[in-house]
């Protein structure tokens, strides 16, 4: 099969994916051949428009699916019509996540658990129903040699601490073992389960951090190859790794991020 629609025939479900990276994830599956459904939690009229130039541009299935991920009920509801408007499920991309920024001696027990709430909880219910969809429907070996694939979007701050974030550094600590368990659980039933860790992307959410050339030039400061990333960065990774191209992956955390892992105040030798 042509690289460039590796996933024909393959359908995916993409959570926050109206905006940033979650909408350059949903193109890149559209890209290959992938029925994307483009989970949104609000701004329902974004969400349509996303998925109409999804099927306009790559003549794939698309529809736009509203559910908090918090939320148990929304969770089942969103699988449940995911898989009545695609079929089935091949591929879950569990990208929801929020900030709610504070110094730790400020930070309210609310911005603590909405956090968590969303960016770890949420994977947990979304994981957990793309896993039961994938146990409960026939394999396809001629479009996927694995029964399923779950990418998370996790972050560099699953490593790195990030003072005046506590809550988020840990909801990303906590998904990055999340995802090593259920991977190593759930790799004989053949379900590959991985994340991407991005570093500094242009989003909404950090838009402060390089809107402006003086913010761009103090953020590569951390990023020795210099420049700021993109989302387009982000997405084609992500449909590489639920490719066939990545079968033999399972339980790794790809890290986009410029070489922001790579220590840069040490490069004079610290």
């Amino acid at each position: 099969m042509h690289q460039e629609r590796q996933l024909h025939g393959q359908a995916a479900l993409v959570t926050g994916g109206t905006t940033g990276i979650g909408r350059a994830c949903a193109e890149a599956l559209a890209a290959a051949g992938a029925d994307v459904c483009v989970n949104y939690h609000d701004h329902p009229d974004r969400a349509r428009e996303v998925a109409a130039t999804l099927a306009e541009r790559f003549g794939v299935r698309a529809r736009a699916v509203a559910g908090d991920v918090s939320c148990e009920a929304d969770v089942e509801g969103m699988f449940a019509t995911t898989v009545d408007a695609l079929g089935r499920l091949d591929i879950l991309v569990s990208n929801a996540g929020i900030q709610a920024d504070s110094a730790f001696t400020d930070m309210s027990l609310q911005q603590w658990q909405r956090v968590i709430e969303v960016n770890l909880t949420g994977a947990f219910l979304c994981a957990r129903a793309a896993v039961r969809q994938f146990l409960r429907q026939q394999p396809r070996p001629e479009r996927s040699r694995a029964r399923g694939k779950i990418v998370f979007t996790s972050s560099v701050h699953q490593i790195i601490p990030w003072s005046g974030h506590a809550n988020y550094a840990a909801s990303k600590g906590g998904l990055e073992l999340l995802m090593k368990t259920i991977a190593q659980e759930l790799a004989p039933q053949k379900i590959r389960i991985n994340a991407v860790a991005p570093g500094a992307i242009k989003t909404d959410i950090n838009r402060t951090a390089w809107e402006t050339a003086a913010a761009q030039q103090e953020l590569c400061r951390l990023i020795p190859y210099g420049r700021v990333g993109e989302t387009a960065d982000i997405g084609p990774a992500v449909a590489w790794l639920v490719s066939d191209a990545a079968d033999y992956i399972s339980g790794t955390t790809l890290v986009i991020d410029g070489g922001m892992l790579l220590y840069p105040g040490f490069r004079t030798g610290g």
